[in-house]
């Protein structure tokens, strides 16, 4: 029988393993409770947090200095006093669109190099049903020479975090736990509840919890491909999307989803993790996938749209400027991991076009870095022969159509993927 007085958060010692998006708030929300370690192997960044910097702007510097009992390092001997490892490493797809699961076993590796009679390891990275149990807890057996579910134990709790939404933030969001066993399960989830203003709810099995996640995201990616089909068939048929979905909202059930780019850490690639637990079982996923297959193509049917609009403009593509509006992917935040709006920059490359990306939430030198990008620190006026309004973030949106148009050649294309500007005075839009 596991002592659960030896885990309440006034006794444990808890570390956090990746200090990203989900990470970080997890670890300043303990850390103002407990003693806790932030883990991570980028040295910069554990520089930047003792100084109270977030990168990520997830975190302000106060809440930073709040958290007392918060702590970081890069080593990983520092995390053996821990009994506590919640795990928060990405888990992103490869180019072939199959489960990376390489930062989720060098996490379980490295945790297993400290790992200890009593210790619970938690993992709230997305993954399949049934990772945790099949990946990575061999992994911690095979390296600690301990034994699962008498030596050590496991926790699933799946992150919730969005992204650079400041109303719903951690403490604000509901919780799924889980653990590996009854007695774990019921410790787990009351770690979780203090620190959780909106509850928690405790599922039976880890299965469940890592079902639950992987759908959530694929429910979305689901609708979003729905109305980004429908978006390509009105397109066609010469109606506006937007007053379609408008007119079709104003019943009381309807659910507000609206075309655009699919991207990010979440939507983008969660489903890829189900439909691959589903092959291994010999499933082979339709809707999930021609939703997937839906959604991956709309950075390119943007960019072929605009080219058409130019063509008929009778601009030349080849050698023309062309301004993309936004490359996070998504509004408000800094975070470009899986953004789509490069689908958008490649095809239009493709086409030997010069493309300029302006960007004020992105890192202008990582985005060089990781993309190959041109970003521009100010549009200039009278200056691309097509402008693409790609991510609505509030500093692009709220410098008005006008000053858009103003970076603009008199004779061009405005497209507005996001549809924020007013239809009579743009040429295209979603």
């Amino acid at each position: 029988m596991i002592d659960s007085s030896h885990y309440h958060i006034d006794q444990a010692k808890i570390a956090i393993i990746g200090l990203g998006y989900v990470g970080l708030p997890l670890a300043v929300a303990f850390g103002a409770q407990a003693d806790t370690l932030g883990f991570d192997i980028d040295k910069h960044r554990i520089g930047e947090l003792r100084q109270g910097i977030d990168r990520t702007l997830e975190v302000e510097s106060s809440e930073l200095a709040d958290a007392k009992q918060l702590s970081f390092t890069s080593e990983v001997d520092d995390m053996a006093s821990c009994n506590i490892f919640i795990v928060t490493v990405p888990t992103p797809v490869t180019a072939h669109k199959q489960p990376d699961l390489f930062p989720l076993r060098s996490a379980s590796e490295m945790i297993s190099s400290v790992l200890k009679r009593g210790d619970i390891v938690i993992y709230e990275s997305t993954v399949f049903p049934g990772a945790t149990e099949e990946v990575c807890v061999p992994i911690l057996e095979q390296h600690s020479g301990l034994v699962f579910n008498r030596d050590f134990f496991a926790g699933y709790s799946p992150e919730r975090i969005n992204p650079g939404d400041k109303s719903h933030r951690l403490q604000h969001i509901k919780k799924v736990t889980s653990g590996s066993t009854p007695e774990v399960a019921e410790i787990v989830d009351k770690l979780y509840a203090s620190i959780i203003v909106a509850g928690t709810h405790l599922a039976s099995t880890i299965k469940v919890a890592e079902a639950a996640k992987v759908i959530e995201n694929t429910q979305r990616d689901v609708n979003i491909a729905l109305v980004n089909e429908l978006a390509l068939i009105f397109n066609r048929l010469d109606i506006d999307t937007s007053e379609v979905l408008a007119a079709a909202g104003t019943k009381w059930n309807f659910l507000p989803f609206t075309p655009g780019l699919v991207g990010g850490h979440c939507i983008g690639v969660d489903p890829y993790y189900l439909t691959h637990k589903a092959d291994e079982i010999g499933y082979h996923s339709r809707v999930i996938l021609s939703g997937r297959e839906i959604n991956d193509g709309m950075g390119q049917y943007v960019a072929e749209q605009v080219i058409k609009l130019m063509t008929m403009k009778r601009i030349h593509v080849v050698g023309s400027r062309i301004l993309v509006l936004g490359f996070a992917f998504k509004e408000n935040c800094p975070d470009m991991r899986n953004t789509r709006v490069i689908d958008i920059v490649e095809t239009l490359r493709d086409y030997n076009a010069e493309v300029d990306v302006y960007d004020p939430w992105i890192d202008s030198q990582q985005a060089s870095a990781e993309y190959e990008l041109s970003m521009v620190e100010v549009p200039v006026s009278n200056t691309y022969d097509a402008i693409i309004l790609a991510v609505a973030h509030d500093q692009i949106v709220e410098v008005g159509v006008d000053a858009i148009i103003d970076y603009a050649r008199p004779d061009s294309v405005i497209y507005d993927v996001k549809s924020v500007l007013p239809a009579d005075r743009v040429d295209g839009r979603l």
